[in-house]
């Protein structure tokens, strides 16, 4: 490999505080700025979870979603599935349609309030959830096999940290 194959080649993980290059002053180096490194890693757990449930269960990302919430929660409005699986809410009313239609999920009246909605599994999904959830945990398990036990905490308190920072507005 010649020298400047050598400097041009990209980085792995190029380090943040390394001093900008002659082609970008600002020193931005998208693959090491972190928003654009969550996002990318985000996308591949995603994408490579859904092929646990998409292809044995025949749900999508945002079915997924919804059914484990409502499997912590027991019962949610539309909204509040919308806002704990982070999704817009006619992605959310999309998912419910099809959920329903599978026999999936119940929307039943709010005995509150007739305008709105309650969402919960019905039996069958109940049972595709117990069948869905460890799955999903040995899942976890296995992608997190690659970190050390010390590393996998020192990740999950990293989260909670930042978390808690945008949440704060910091």
């Amino acid at each position: 490999m010649t020298e400047d194959a050598i400097k041009t080649r990209p980085k792995i993980a190029p380090d943040p505080l390394a001093p900008p290059s002659s082609h970008d002053p600002s020193g931005l180096t998208l693959d090491a700025f972190l928003p654009y490194r969550c996002a990318v890693l985000a996308e591949k757990i995603s994408r490579a979870l859904s092929k646990l449930y998409t292809d044995r269960f025949g749900l999508s990302i945002p079915e997924w979603r919804i059914m484990a919430n409502l499997g912590v929660h027991g019962v949610l409005s539309p909204q509040q599935a919308a806002q704990l699986g982070h999704m817009d809410k006619a992605k959310v009313s999309r998912a419910i349609a099809s959920m329903v239609d599978a026999g999936l999920l119940r929307r039943d009246p709010d005995p509150t309030d007739n305008r709105a909605a309650q969402l919960r599994l019905s039996d069958r999904g109940v049972k595709v959830y117990r069948d869905i959830a460890p799955l999903a945990l040995d899942w976890e398990r296995e992608l997190l096999a690659a970190l050390t036990p010390d590393e996998a905490a020192a990740l999950h308190s990293s989260f909670d940290k930042l978390l808690n920072r945008l949440d704060t507005g910091g």
